[in-house]
C-alpha cells in the first residue's frame, strides 16, 4: 500500500471544497447505526488525519452526533463532508467525495455487528465490532 495522498474533492452543489493532505489511502465501511442512518448505508470512508481544510466554510453545518464527534455536511446541498473527533481533531472523509484511484484499497469495515443481513460485500476485509472499536480508539482513563 503507497503512502498517504493529498485529495481534493467538493460537494454536489460545488459551494465545500475538501483539501485533506495526508489521506490514508486504506478504505473502511462503518456499519453502525448511526452512520447507516446518516447515509441510508453504510459509511465508505477515509482517515484523514487533522490536516484537512474546507474552502466555502461559510456553506460547512456541523452536527454533534456525539460527546466526541461531530458530523459534517455542505448546508446548500446536504453532501456528507466528514466525521470528525473532537478530542483527536481527526478527520474521517467520505470517500465519494474524492475521484476513485488505484491506490485505494477497501480493507477493513467497522461495527461489523451492527451490519444488516441484507447485504454483505466480496472483498477480504478486517471486521472489528463495535466493542473492538471503542477499545482501540477509547481515550486513555487516569
Amino acid at each position: 500500500m503507497s503512502d498517504n495522498m493529498q485529495l481534493k474533492g467538493n460537494c454536489l452543489c460545488g459551494g465545500v471544497t475538501v483539501i485533506a493532505e495526508e489521506v490514508k489511502p486504506s478504505v473502511g465501511a462503518c456499519h453502525c447505526s448511526m452512520c447507516r442512518k446518516w447515509g441510508g448505508g453504510p459509511f465508505f470512508a477515509l482517515e484523514a488525519g487533522s490536516k484537512v481544510r474546507f474552502e466555502g466554510e461559510e456553506n460547512v453545518a456541523r452536527f454533534n452526533s456525539s460527546e466526541w464527534a461531530e458530523r459534517g455536511f455542505c448546508k446548500a446541498c446536504g453532501t456528507h463532508l466528514f466525521y470528525h473527533l473532537k478530542q483527536a481533531d481527526q478527520y474521517i472523509l467520505p470517500a465519494g467525495l474524492f475521484e476513485p484511484g488505484p491506490e485505494m484499497i477497501f480493507d477493513h469495515q467497522i461495527f461489523i455487528d451492527e451490519k444488516p443481513d441484507f447485504y454483505h460485500f466480496a472483498n477480504e476485509t478486517k471486521n472489528m465490532t463495535g466493542a473492538e472499536v471503542f477499545a482501540m480508539y477509547a481515550p486513555p482513563s487516569d
